[in-house]
């Protein structure tokens, strides 16, 4: 019991530190234009309604500044529909659905300082995507209304279910996509967390920009760089200006030193917008190219990776246990 207290204890002291982009990056529905059904394809049998998800009521901050009160049951298919492209396979979505349930539980335990008047906000980069039926469907064409009921069905699907470790909900994190492998927390934030170990991803070439570049110029870089380190030695040729990199078990930048300066790969992605800390750096004159692969943090569920297991027989459960080192699936209604 005094284990589990003090365990306890430790990930709740991680929460309050780690950054405020540790869910996602930018949702993966913004990637992947939904594409129409397959032939034959349809969105399933409705769901029945849920039971547990309509019991809990949660207070959400939208873009406008304004909160609104709202049952898990209204909220969760906004997030999966912002989240997630509604092409992916239903077992994809369930796992986004439960681990955007899971990501709220852990909220409503919680209060923020960025919004203090509300349990949960829209803006990704602080909690959770969420975007309104109409809004989504606006979008999504001829196809609007199967999609919002594949998406509703896979909430309903899981109604109540979260992932836990320990009996308590964790921090379901998640990203786009990686390349072969995961990351653990402890390689991009620093803090070892024991459900977000590094684990093999099977997404590739199938992910809209898998690959993508970045080229910018000496000066460009210079002074971008500069600006938030501004007494790293950035004089003499651009190629001198690059340490050796060091890599963490996934493949990506773990730390690179520039100009005199030792910073993490997710600092200088940061700094310079790039897709994923996965890149690698050539100079050549007075241009600088950074090739990247993959798109987010890496830590925890890939979206993408998700899909793809999804496509080979997997279910929602195997998913998100893959993902997630030591949890277990389960309802808690209780919070």
């Amino acid at each position: 019991m005094k284990q589990a207290m003090l365990t306890a204890l430790a990930l709740l002291t991680l929460f309050l530190l780690l950054p405020a982009l540790l869910v996602g990056d930018a949702p993966a529905a913004a990637l992947l234009p939904p594409s129409p059904p397959a032939p034959g394809e349809t969105a399933g049998p409705s769901a029945p309604l849920p039971e547990l998800d309509r019991t809990v009521t949660l207070r959400v901050k939208k873009a406008d500044g304004n909160v609104y009160t709202t049952t898990m049951d209204k909220y969760l298919p906004g997030v999966v529909a912002a989240e997630m492209p509604a092409a992916f396979e239903g077992e994809a979505l369930k796992s986004q659905a439960i681990a955007a349930r899971t990501y709220a539980y852990s909220k409503l335990s919680s209060s923020s300082s960025a919004h203090p008047d509300a349990d949960l906000c829209t803006d990704y980069a602080c909690c959770q995507a969420w975007r309104s039926e109409s809004d989504v469907k606006s979008g999504w064409g001829n196809n609007a209304d199967a999609y919002w009921q594949k998406i509703a069905s896979a909430v309903a699907a899981t109604d109540g279910q979260v992932v836990l470790y320990e009996g308590q909900p964790i921090r379901a994190v998640f990203f786009s996509s990686a390349e072969g492998r995961t990351n653990a927390a402890v390689e991009v934030w620093g803090s070892d967390v024991p459900y977000l170990t590094g684990v093999d991803t099977p997404e590739g070439n199938e992910v809209p920009n898998f690959h993508s570049t970045v080229e910018m110029t000496a000066e460009e870089f210079k002074a971008a760089f500069l600006s938030k380190y501004p007494g790293a030695d950035l004089s003499g040729e651009p190629a001198g200006w690059f340490g050796a990199c060091e890599y963490s078990s996934s493949g990506g930048v773990s730390a690179i030193p520039v100009g005199g300066v030792r910073l993490s790969g997710s600092e200088l992605r940061t700094l310079l917008g790039l897709r994923s800390a996965n890149f690698r750096v050539a100079v050549e004159g007075q241009t600088i190219t950074f090739t990247v692969t993959g798109y987010g943090h890496g830590v925890g569920m890939s979206q993408y990776g998700a899909n793809a297991m999804a496509k080979t027989g997997a279910d929602c459960a195997a998913i998100l246990t893959h993902y997630y080192s030591g949890v277990t699936i389960a309802p808690y209604p209780d919070l």
